[in-house]
């Protein structure tokens, strides 16, 4: 698990050969992840559906069959779950926000549910949210709620697990705390910040997801999953506070507004408004384990919070996140058109190259540190301020950063960029994915010529519209200086 031990090592339930084949969706996600890893690791044959065909999957999980298919399409889903014992239900749509997720989550799941009995699937495991249904709950809170109910109505018996917020490396609601801590003297704290939580660790939710699997009495039951540590939003804060060591001064307010908590926010933190709009909304409700019935099966301890936290701070120093949220972020990112998908070519482009004597493997590995916390190299105040305007206006920003400090993969997300191939010591491009009145690429280039390298970088720029042209040539004068000293800063420190 890339840089990480496997979670499961020590679980008190046991491989299960009689298991045939087991599919994960939404594998590429923070969850599923971590899961495949310790399926393989425990010997069991792992298929993995997404939606889009990427070399970083094979070279993620070698021994994992992967299938391309899309929840929303009744036949794709039903070649995915061909042949399958047990199904991993761990689609979501939080991220396209509040305004959407609901009616499309109802709609992939009953589309599951339909595949899932037409292919015979011997069970389903779904990891849904806790809340309790006593009173009203936030939208994001119900949508898991009827999630789990239309799973259930079928003829596959499903396994619900009921988790609050989560807290591992990498995980929206960790980065989220962690940051407002970290860069904010004073945190105003509304009335809903004093509901009760009972967050859990992301390796003991990997270990729930994993032993309910090899326990066949858990089949067709519904758990509640929680850490060791009850305690409100607020307690939280201040015990993350404690822990670095911070002065952080706590306001009671009467303002309570969640859209606009969300959206200031999300100027202080890695996450986006629409995600930190839906988990906020479900602050708003006590999410408490109501019942402990899955201690009977796996009577492990599971981590407290603070214990939690002090293992993610850990794995980000330690440079070791396997998965982030921002794999799965934007909503079907993989989707996007790809550069070399352009048939009719690409309206703009700006080029800067020059010739050294260093190695390849030099400048690749110089190239691949751009970014995150190091920054640009070059005038990273124009970077941050593009970041800046693109996180006013709802975009990812630049303070999304990276997953990890010193490794790039396919897919990996470099602040406002995703990389969208990756060939050592040759190629890194990457694909835009702040706001734009078009779409953007990045690419940078060793070549070798007459004993020396050519190291480059090309932006692309592909627009059709009238604003997206006004704003390539009102970009262009900062391209003439920019990417000359980007490629010349890449040069000097490699």
């Amino acid at each position: 698990m890339q840089g990480e031990s496997l979670f499961c090592a020590d679980l008190s339930s046991a491989f299960q050969p009689q298991i045939g084949r087991i599919l994960v969706t939404g594998a590429s996600g923070y969850i599923g992840g971590r899961l495949v890893p310790e399926l393989l690791a425990r010997g069991y044959r792992v298929r993995i559906m997404v939606r889009a065909p990427s070399p970083e999957y094979a070279l993620r999980w070698p021994g994992a069959e992967i299938v391309v298919a899309d929840a929303l399409d009744q036949d794709q889903l039903a070649r995915a779950l061909e042949g399958i014992d047990t199904a991993y239900y761990l689609l979501h749509s939080l991220l396209r926000g509040p305004k959407e997720f609901e009616g499309v989550d109802l709609r992939v799941a009953k589309n599951f549910r339909v595949a899932a009995e037409g292919r015979n699937v011997r069970r389903i495991i779904y990891l849904g949210g806790l809340g309790d249904t006593r009173g009203v709950l936030s939208s994001h809170l119900r949508s898991r709620m009827e999630i789990a109910q239309e799973l259930r109505s079928g003829k596959t018996p499903v396994t619900i697990l009921r988790a609050a917020i989560i807290i591992g490396s990498g995980s929206a609601s960790y980065e989220i705390i962690y940051h407002l801590v970290r860069k904010l003297p004073f945190i105003l704290l509304p009335e809903w910040a004093k509901s009760k939580c009972q967050p859990i660790a992301v390796r003991d939710v990997i270990k729930y997801l994993v032993g309910v699997l090899e326990i066949p009495q858990t089949a067709g039951k519904s758990f509640d999953i929680g850490g060791r540590s009850v305690l409100t939003y607020q307690r939280m804060l201040k015990l993350v506070a404690l822990l670095l060591n911070k002065k952080t001064v706590f306001i009671p307010s009467f303002f309570s507004d969640i859209n606009i908590y969300a959206y200031v926010a999300s100027l202080y933190t890695p996450v986006p408004a629409p995600i930190i709009q839906c988990l906020l909304e479900g602050a708003s409700n006590e999410v408490v384990c109501q019942e402990n019935s899955i201690h009977a099966f796996l009577p492990f301890t599971p981590l407290s919070f603070k214990e939690s936290i002090v293992r993610a701070i850990s794995r980000v120093e330690q440079d070791t996140v396997a998965t982030r949220w921002s794999d799965a972020y934007p909503p079907a990112h993989e989707l996007a058109l790809k550069l070399h998908e352009i048939a009719a070519g690409i309206s703009y482009t700006k080029h800067s190259s020059l010739v050294t004597s260093k190695e390849a493997g030099a400048l690749f590995r110089s190239i691949c540190m751009i970014g995150g916390k190091q920054g640009w190299f070059h005038t990273n105040w124009l970077w941050r301020l593009r970041g800046a305007l693109d996180r006013l206006l709802g975009g990812v920003g630049t303070a999304r950063g990276r997953k990890s400090q010193t490794k790039l993969e396919i897919n990996d997300v470099i602040d406002f960029w995703r990389v969208e191939d990756l060939q050592p010591g040759k190629r890194l491009l990457l694909r835009a994915e702040m706001k734009l009145p078009g779409r953007a690429w990045l690419e940078f280039n060793i070549d070798d010529i007459q004993g020396a390298r050519k190291l480059s970088v090309t932006a692309y720029y592909d627009t059709d519209s009238a604003a997206g042209r006004v704003y390539w040539f009102l970009c262009y004068p900062f391209h003439l200086f920019i990417f000359d000293n980007l490629i010349r800063t890449i040069e000097k420190r490699s």
